[in-house]
């Protein structure tokens, strides 16, 4: 992900270039949600763009400490009332928050986690989804133990110089660790750039 700032304020161009694809792929899933926990905002530009489009939701940011600056940059910028400043959530150490919501939403994380924080991620998320709640990630996932493409196996391996616990996760071991937080898959969706959309439902 090309990361830029202008004036301070974060810019990252992926999230300019997926945020219609991913609006148009979650946005039939939260018409009858009322509020989303969104797990590693990154920037914030994700979660300004979703609460403008889909402002019957109450939308909570949240991230690493570090991020959160930015974050509340682009939430100030666009004067909404349904989008919340950032809870500092490191998914292996911080305590979750004791809130609970309709809808789980990440993008672009796993892939940046070690896989004790994916663990760690489905290990957590039962503590904050109502009943029926959905946990919806996007992002490039690898299936029966191979990539997807060749873009993918070069993406992999420049993570992994950059992090070597980073990486891009199985489908099969992600479903695995869902199915045992008492979720089931409800939908896989192909997205442009070699990307899904993973959505479960409690």
């Amino acid at each position: 992900m090309s990361l830029q700032t202008s004036l301070n304020k974060p810019f990252a161009q992926s999230c300019e270039e997926n945020k219609q694809v991913i609006l148009q792929a979650i946005q039939g899933f939260l018409t009858d949600r009322q509020t989303v926990l969104e797990v590693a905002s990154g920037t914030g530009q994700h979660a300004v763009f979703f609460a403008e489009q889909m402002p019957h939701l109450i939308w909570q940011t949240s991230d690493l400490i570090e991020s959160h600056d930015g974050i509340k940059q682009w939430i100030a910028g666009a004067q909404l009332n349904n989008i919340l400043p950032p809870l500092c959530l490191n998914v292996s150490e911080d305590e979750w928050p004791s809130s609970t919501y309709d809808a789980v939403f990440s993008a672009n994380s796993f892939h940046i986690m070690a896989k004790e924080n994916v663990e760690d991620f489905f290990a957590h998320i039962g503590q904050v989804l109502n009943p029926n709640a959905l946990v919806i990630i996007y992002g490039p996932f690898n299936y029966h133990g191979g990539f997807t493409s060749e873009s993918n196996a070069r993406f992999d391996e420049w993570l992994k110089r950059r992090n070597p616990q980073s990486g891009i996760k199985g489908f099969e071991w992600c479903n695995q660790l869902a199915k045992q937080a008492g979720l089931s898959l409800i939908d896989d969706i192909e997205m442009p750039q070699n990307n899904r959309i993973l959505v479960w439902r409690k």
